[in-house]
């Protein structure tokens, strides 16, 4: 009776050794099958994270090269969406600041340092260009000049003022008429035509808005006057 009870208790030791020694290896097997799916998950969210498109100044869809500003800017939409002017990540001019107005609204910029120098709106529809004018005559050499217009930036433009704003780069300045979205960068003292202007007429077959055309935007590398 012994030697049996003796046999059993060996028996229920051994049973006991081999369940604990397979159920030891079930569990580190699922201990590496996690693990391994972790480190697969994170394998494959890395890429995701390393794809999100950076951030560009003024949110340009690409950075200036050295020696560069960066801007963009857009018209207003009808008369309930005024411009928006922004250079080098710092918006000059928009609703939100509550500095634009029905007209063209103009930001200054110094071309050697890149400095906001004024921000001003002149009303076309019922105001007096004169004082318009004899802005336009103040502007030193080297001046980056931003304008954009808000509801009617033409009527009251005479051939002074076109000329003037001409003189800046424009070339859309002398046929812009009324409420045409327009969205203009030039210069003073500059050489040739601007490549930075957009315009779209007015015209009632194809207006966006009743009365009015589409918003118009654009934006760019503005090099830096180093002389």
């Amino acid at each position: 009776m012994r030697i049996a009870g003796a046999a059993k208790l060996v028996i229920a030791v051994a049973v006991f050794l081999l369940m604990f020694y397979v159920i030891s290896q079930v569990f580190e097997i699922k201990m590496d099958a996690s693990l391994g799916n972790l480190f697969a998950r994170s394998a494959l969210d890395l890429p995701l994270r390393t794809t999100k498109p950076p951030k560009y100044k003024c949110g340009t869809t690409k950075a200036c090269p050295a020696n560069h500003f960066a801007f963009k800017m857009a018209s207003g939409a009808a008369n309930v969406v005024g411009p928006k002017i922004c250079v080098e990540d710092n918006v000059l001019m928009s609703g939100v600041k509550n500095n634009v107005g029905r007209g063209i609204n103009i930001a200054l910029i110094n071309g050697k340092t890149g400095e906001v120098m004024d921000t001003k709106f002149f009303d076309m529809w019922g105001g007096d260009v004169a004082p318009f004018i004899a802005f336009l005559k103040t502007f030193a050499d080297g001046t980056i000049v931003l304008m954009a217009t808000y509801d009617d930036g033409a009527t009251k433009l005479t051939e002074e003022a076109r000329k003037l704003i001409s003189d800046l780069g424009s070339t859309s300045i002398m046929t812009l008429g009324f409420r045409d979205s327009w969205v203009f960068c030039g210069g003073k003292g500059i050489k040739t035509k601007s490549p930075f202007e957009q315009h779209i007429k007015n015209n009632k077959d194809t207006n966006k808005y009743e009365g009015w055309p589409e918003v118009v935007e654009m934006e760019g590398c503005i090099p830096q006057k180093l002389e």
